[in-house]
């Protein structure tokens, strides 16, 4: 594999990137919403919701979680997931930003 050279990209590039890869997967897509939908913490029934085996649904949450997308909490023997609110923003804001200048940009464009 090939030296990364991601050190030629913005810091906002590479954030946006990695955030993009870590929502690149339909389950992860169907956690979020599922988690935004209940906005509360969830637990155990994510299981039953998705449809996918318990160390599946496991591995998405880490993935969402290490980019901080989610957080845990312990209770009893269970971990409970929500949306972080404040990085949610964050992602969302650049996200939008990235949109907006890409449709700045289309629109004043004659391209075919």
């Amino acid at each position: 594999m090939g030296i990364s050279k991601t050190d030629l990209f913005t810091k906002k590039q590479n954030e946006l990137a990695n955030i993009a890869k870590a929502m690149g997967h339909p389950a992860r897509i169907a956690i979020l919403q599922h988690l935004v939908k209940a906005n509360s913490c969830i637990c155990n029934d994510l299981v039953g919701e998705l449809g996918l085996a318990q160390p599946t649904i496991s591995q998405h949450l880490k993935e969402l979680k290490q980019m901080g997308l989610i957080q845990g909490s312990i209770e009893g023997t269970s971990i409970c997931y929500c949306i972080d609110p404040k990085v949610w923003e964050r992602y969302k804001k650049l996200f939008f930003e990235f949109f907006v200048d890409i449709n700045k940009v289309e629109s004043s464009s004659k391209c075919c």
